[in-house]
């Protein structure tokens, strides 16, 4: 399955969840989208609830489903929570570190400005979305890109930044400085449901 490019506020409202994690999409209309989106008696069945809790997590984080069905795996064998280990492991791609650092406004921005070479780790350029950023790697905007206008609007228009991130807007670089608390990732996320998912 190739990874949605389409309309993002239409799957949201499908979800009843804000993918972009600013409520935008649901604001004038938290419904489904369609001439039956505003049925109330639309019941899910337990295999639907786990199927749209993945769906969530996935859009957000702008994964395909084989590469989601692999992180989760990678997740599963690792020590301690499934869910958790899965939150962190999309929480440290370099994709998503550039949008939490503020070098993107999007999840999605994040990734063009990784995939057309705009960003090095420790000094070398990584164009790979899916790199992932380990604790204490520097992630910098290229010397020569430092004033892409997309990435100097993102920067200057980005107010609140996680706490596990840290980053200097004069020399465009940041840093992962810790693994994020489950805190700190969305809290509508109900990681449990996918562990459900995946081993049923």
């Amino acid at each position: 399955m190739a990874r949605y490019t389409g309309p993002v506020y239409k799957k949201s409202r499908r979800l009843g969840f804000s993918i972009l994690e600013n409520g935008k999409e649901l604001a004038k209309r938290p419904y489904a989208p369609g001439i039956h989106g505003n049925d109330k008696r639309r019941k899910s069945s337990e295999y639907g609830v786990q199927l749209a809790e993945k769906q969530k997590v996935r859009l957000m984080y702008g994964l395909n489903e084989k590469q989601f069905h692999r992180l989760f795996d990678k997740a599963s064998k690792m020590r301690g929570n499934a869910g958790h280990n899965l939150l962190f492991l999309l929480e440290t791609r370099l994709d998503n570190i550039v949008y939490r650092l503020g070098m993107a406004k999007t999840r999605r921005a994040a990734r063009q400005v990784v995939n057309h070479g705009h960003i090095t780790v420790n000094g070398k350029k990584v164009n790979i979305p899916s790199f992932q950023v380990k604790v204490g790697d520097i992630v910098a905007v290229k010397e020569n890109s430092l004033e892409h206008p997309a990435i100097r609007e993102a920067v200057e228009t980005t107010l609140n930044r996680p706490a596990f991130v840290e980053f200097d807007p004069k020399k465009m670089t940041g840093k992962l400085v810790r693994l994020p608390d489950r805190s700190e990732v969305n809290q509508e996320v109900n990681e449990t449901l996918i562990v459900e998912y995946y081993n049923r």
